[in-house]
């Protein structure tokens, strides 16, 4: 363990590096920063600390530079993230609540997030798998045609268009209204199926095949083929962190161009109430390490409906991302839960 001035010094080296780029020294530090020691002291903390392996000097000089070891104690060190001015956290309500849709939250979500952060900003739509039924209306668009529009609580809204084997009355579309909307007002998609399965015997005998056709569009589109979905945007902004990635930053960008890479990113956020940072090798995904992801579920406590973060550099303000991250879910899930 350390003790608190090696952290310190810690903390001074991964600030000062991530404002200026330029491997850090002792002199600097002793005299940017309130140490309360000499910069031999300095230089002799900054030895420990890279024998410990948190620093390393990437060249001849006397200055050194964090290590994703250096970064993970410093995140987990943090007493507290930035907090937002009461001008940003205005603005961010004031944008995101101009939102006319689901679509619209979404893509207010990502430009907002990278707009704060400068960093790549990823957000996922609220997961089917977790998503409760808030209504769903049988419109009788003609004698054999229905429509079906089912809305989520997280105000996703999934349309169908049915066509009949025979024609159907007004007063049976109405039949068909209550019979579905008492089994899966409230009820979890996931649990839709059980909610359904003895529906066709407890039916009217008259509504039985359409209320067949019917559950079958509904289970086939909503609860076997799921479609989960990311935003993605402000990937321009890996072009201001050439310095970051020295080699190439392709990588990165084929893992950010997958789908299947973002997704299983956010599904492992369940979490609204804690941010959780990744650093470098502790990234799953190769192409993504020589980055940090910060990521955080938003929603209600109980139960996310999805997950938002940023992918950036090693080198970023932890602190203020965290802070401006966890502000924006927040937002975003007291917007959903509202709407």
């Amino acid at each position: 363990m350390l003790d608190d001035r090696k952290l310190e010094v810690l903390r001074a080296i991964v600030e000062d590096f991530v404002s200026t780029t330029e491997p850090v020294g002792s002199r600097a530090l002793a005299e940017r920063h309130s140490l309360g020691v000499s910069p031999a002291t300095v230089r002799n903390d900054m030895a420990a600390l890279e024998d410990e392996g948190f620093i390393t000097h990437p060249h001849t000089s006397a200055g050194r530079i964090p290590t994703d070891k250096g970064y993970r104690l410093f995140v987990d060190r943090l007493s507290s993230v930035k907090p937002l001015s009461p001008a940003e956290r205005r603005a961010i309500q004031s944008f995101l609540e101009g939102a006319v849709d689901l679509d619209d939250v979404v893509r207010r979500s990502v430009r907002l997030l990278a707009q704060l952060t400068r960093q790549v900003a990823v957000v996922q739509y609220p997961s089917l798998s977790r998503s409760s039924v808030r209504h769903l209306e049988i419109v009788h668009l003609a004698a054999t045609r229905l429509l079906l529009v089912l809305i989520t609580d997280t105000g996703r809204v999934e349309q169908r268009v049915l066509e009949l084997p025979g024609s159907l009355s007004d007063d049976d579309v109405v039949v068909l209204r209550e019979v579905f909307g008492s089994r899966l007002h409230g009820a979890r998609l996931v649990d839709a199926p059980g909610r359904l399965a003895d529906l066709p015997d407890a039916a009217p005998v008259a509504i039985q095949p359409v209320l067949t056709s019917v559950m079958a569009v509904l289970l086939e589109t909503l609860v076997d083929q799921p479609e989960e979905r990311i935003a993605l945007g402000g990937t321009a902004h890996l072009t201001r962190h050439s310095i970051d990635f020295p080699h190439t930053i392709r990588p990165v960008l084929e893992a950010l161009e997958e789908q299947v890479v973002l997704l299983k990113l956010m599904g492992e956020v369940n979490d609204p109430t804690t941010v959780h940072v990744k650093i470098g090798e502790e990234n799953n995904v190769e192409g993504l390490r020589s980055t940090s992801v910060v990521t955080v579920g938003y929603g209600p406590d109980e139960g996310a409906y999805g997950g938002l973060g940023v992918v950036g550099p090693t080198r970023m303000d932890y602190a203020g991302n965290m802070g401006q991250v966890r502000a924006v879910a927040r937002y975003v899930g007291e917007l959903l839960a509202g709407s």
